[in-house]
């Protein structure tokens, strides 16, 4: 089955999507949405959320290229090495890389 432009067009006409978009948002904040929404958040982005720091500024402390910390964190590529164990220090331990960060 497949739907023509026209019938595309006509309901998209009758759609106020302002109004939609506000209902959605009022749904999600009163917890009204129907469906669970989860985050998976990687490893990588975890430590460096606990460390405080920007992708560009984690990336520089492991002595990686941005682009590396950006494929780690979107789980197309996995560190090895020194890196993986300051991620690993990092999500344990983040005081320790903060305090390095610091002196």
């Amino acid at each position: 089955m497949s739907i023509d432009e026209n019938e595309i067009d006509k309901r998209d006409a009758e759609r106020d999507i302002g109004n939609e978009l506000l209902q959605a948002i009022r749904d999600i904040k009163s917890g009204k949405t129907g469906q669970v929404s989860t985050f998976v958040i990687s490893p990588i982005a975890e430590a460096r959320h606990k460390v405080g720091l920007s992708q560009r500024e984690f990336a520089k402390l492991l002595g990686v290229s941005l682009r590396t910390l950006q494929e780690w964190e979107q789980g197309r590529r996995q560190p090895s090495g020194a890196a993986k164990s300051l991620i690993m220090i990092a999500i344990r331990h983040p005081e320790i890389l903060k305090e390095v960060l610091a002196a």
